[in-house]
């Protein structure tokens, strides 16, 4: 499945609306289904901070082990975030 990020917004920032946003995608967006990976799209996201994806993309990557990918982007803020928090 591909979740797009942007539809938690086109500006992702602060800690409360990450861990917000992964709750959410949790209950209603994520899959059941155990072998199902999960891509994360970044396109049409303008800023991403390094506490939003913290509180998303960390959990993500526990919960979901061996299920993530995050499809490639050439935004900068993106690509720093990613570097900042270790995940890439």
């Amino acid at each position: 499945m591909r979740l797009e990020l942007k539809k938690f917004g086109l500006v992702l920032t602060s800690r409360p609306a990450g861990k917000e946003a992964y709750l959410a995608a949790k209950a209603y967006s994520l899959p059941k289904d155990e072998q199902e990976k999960i891509e994360i799209d970044f396109d049409g996201v303008q800023v991403l901070t390094p506490s939003w994806a913290d509180e998303f993309l960390t959990p993500l990557f526990k919960d979901y082990p061996g299920r993530v990918v995050l499809l490639p982007t050439h935004n900068a803020t993106v690509k720093a975030t990613l570097e900042i928090i270790k995940i890439n």
